[in-house]
């Protein structure tokens, strides 16, 4: 299977693509609608899973291009904010299925197979934990400072002591409890 991933958090992009590379799935990543655009045409995708909210674009903007360029391809859209309203609006724009982060690859990969989402999945207006949407967004500035800490401190205006203790931390987990899952 061909995939396009399409996430704009690096760390979790990258778990998420040796995941599926160590069952056998080739994946191409994009961290943006502009580079997924790009990619379309470079591979025969059977697959594309798409972020909801990218960096200054919305997921759902790349739906009717795939679905031009690959009719039979499988969209998935993953979402940290899943509610009725962008379920509604990802079905009707093309996409097979949505999926509310967070997701392991098993529930990612169940999600793609079904031809449409399960009636009795659980959607709500509610986001993700606090504790695991400022590691996330920490983990993204970080990746976007190349690494940084100091230069990572500075644009979230936080001391640079207090970033390296929360970076010391894990992550909230996920409700899985197959770590080879995540």
């Amino acid at each position: 299977m061909n995939l396009l991933l399409v996430e704009d958090d690096s760390a979790l992009a990258a778990a998420t693509r040796n995941s599926m590379e160590r069952r056998g799935i080739a994946v191409w990543h994009a961290d943006s609608a502009s580079a997924a655009r790009a990619l379309i045409g470079a591979a025969a995708f059977d697959a594309a899973v798409l972020d909801l909210r990218l960096s200054g674009d919305s997921g759902l903007t790349l739906i009717a291009p795939l679905r031009e360029a690959y009719p039979a391809l499988r969209i998935l859209l993953l979402t940290g904010y899943a509610s009725i309203a962008t379920a509604v609006d990802a079905i009707k724009l093309g996409a097979t299925n949505y999926l509310p982060k967070p997701a392991t690859v098993n529930d990612i990969l169940a999600a793609l197979e079904q031809d449409a989402p399960e009636a009795d999945r659980p959607v709500t207006a509610q986001p993700l934990p606090v504790e695991r949407l400022e590691w996330e967004h920490i983990q993204k500035v970080l990746a976007e400072h190349d690494g940084n800490i100091s230069a990572t401190a500075r644009a979230l205006q936080m001391h640079r002591r207090t970033l390296q203790r929360k970076l010391l931390k894990h992550p909230v987990r996920e409700t899985s409890s197959d770590p080879a899952a995540r």
